[in-house]
């Protein structure tokens, strides 16, 4: 499948985006989507190769997904892949990136890919599955920008 996108302008600073997308401690404060997000391994902050775990709200389908990071560069870019998952899908990853575009503006764009299983059923789930994720990502972005510019 094809990546798709969301972006939405804050007015932030780029790290102070970054550091709050990427604290599990606060996670829930801002993000809709989930009941649940912790790093394991007894990692106390995200980095390259440290898992994470988000579990999605019942209204979402309260399945989870445990990634790691294969990107880590504060406050510009990260990015994770998907290690477990649910049983529909075949493969997950996301990057998000802070871009600086005035004074006290960042751009922030979610860019993922997502397939399903079994593979021969893509054609048709792929959209699908792509669909609901980038409806729920839109939906979370602009909870991030409600949470960071009030």
């Amino acid at each position: 499948m094809r990546s798709l996108d969301a972006c939405v302008e804050i007015r932030a600073e780029p790290a102070a985006v970054f550091d709050l997308i990427h604290d599990y401690d606060r996670r829930l404060e801002w993000d809709p989507f989930l009941r649940e997000a912790r790093l394991l391994g007894g990692a106390e902050h995200a980095a390259v190769g440290v898992r994470a775990l988000c579990v999605a709200r019942l209204a979402s389908g309260g399945l989870g997904m445990e990634t790691v990071y294969v990107s880590f560069e504060r406050p510009r870019v990260a990015a994770v892949r998907m290690t477990r998952g649910p049983l529909i899908l075949g493969s997950f990853a996301a990057s998000l990136r802070q871009d600086a575009i005035g004074p006290g503006l960042t751009r922030v764009t979610y860019r993922f890919n997502v397939s399903t299983r079994p593979s021969w059923l893509g054609r048709v789930l792929d959209p699908l599955v792509g669909a609901y994720f980038l409806r729920e990502t839109r939906h979370r972005l602009r909870a991030l920008k409600r949470f960071l510019e009030r």
